[in-house]
């Protein structure tokens, strides 16, 4: 008797199984979906298809919606995957999807040529690290108006503040060296054309989101902030 009643059972307990990893993986697809479509969305609605590379903008979005920090309406992205002689520092205004500038910004002289392709977190490797920060407080140093960022991504960018990589301006970032084949390059820092340096820092200072992206597959399988752009 009892083992038909398992026999009688067994059956539509597994149908019953089925149907509910169906209803899971229907959820699951459906919050990707989601996720996927705002993106893009919110890509489109801002206008950058042309501007900044998507593969680049999804990243940046990902960290963004993972980050706590004070100031949500601004986010920085530096798409270290383009050239020195293309522009690729972006400021993007999230809460009004615009886009605040668009310029050029130099990579750390051990960092490569006209590419940035070898990074570190080291003090003294005169490289630049990718992944996110968030902005803090300005000074005037030997730079001029200078702003301080702090790393948020261990053993990544965890010792900017250590190797003083900060957003400053640089001559060395002026367009006219890209007749030259790139952009000078920097002892790790960001740099940026003087003439723009002030408003931008001005514009992203006090605790926005700024991402350095790279294609490196290395960083990307070892950022905690970016497992959730993968689609």
């Amino acid at each position: 008797m009892l083992k038909f009643f398992i026999y009688l059972i067994l059956p539509a307990f597994l149908l019953f199984s089925k149907v509910e990893e169906a209803k899971t993986d229907t959820k699951k697809t459906n919050s990707e979906s989601h996720s996927k479509s705002e993106c893009l969305q919110l890509y489109e609605d801002m206008n950058l298809k042309g501007v900044i590379n998507y593969t680049a903008f999804k990243y940046a979005y990902a960290g963004y919606n993972k980050i706590n920090t004070k100031n949500k309406d601004i986010m920085t992205l530096i798409d270290f995957s383009q050239p020195s002689t293309e522009e690729r520092f972006f400021v993007l205004d999230m809460q009004h999807k615009k886009l605040l500038y668009s310029t050029y910004v130099a990579h750390g002289k051990n960092s490569g040529e006209n590419y940035a392709t070898f990074f570190s977190n080291k003090p003294g490797s005169n490289k630049s690290s990718p992944g996110f920060y968030i902005t803090e407080n300005t000074y005037q140093g030997r730079n001029g108006y200078s702003l301080i960022l702090d790393g948020l991504e261990k053993n990544i960018n965890d010792k900017a503040k250590q190797r003083s990589i900060v957003i400053h301006g640089a001559d060395y970032c002026n367009v006219s060296l890209i007749e030259s084949g790139r952009l000078g390059r920097s002892f790790g820092c960001p740099a940026l054309p003087r003439d723009v340096t002030q408003p931008i820092i001005d514009t992203i200072k006090d605790g926005t989101i700024l991402y350095i992206y790279t294609d490196n597959k290395c960083y990307l399988n070892k950022s905690k902030f970016t497992t959730s752009a993968k689609y």
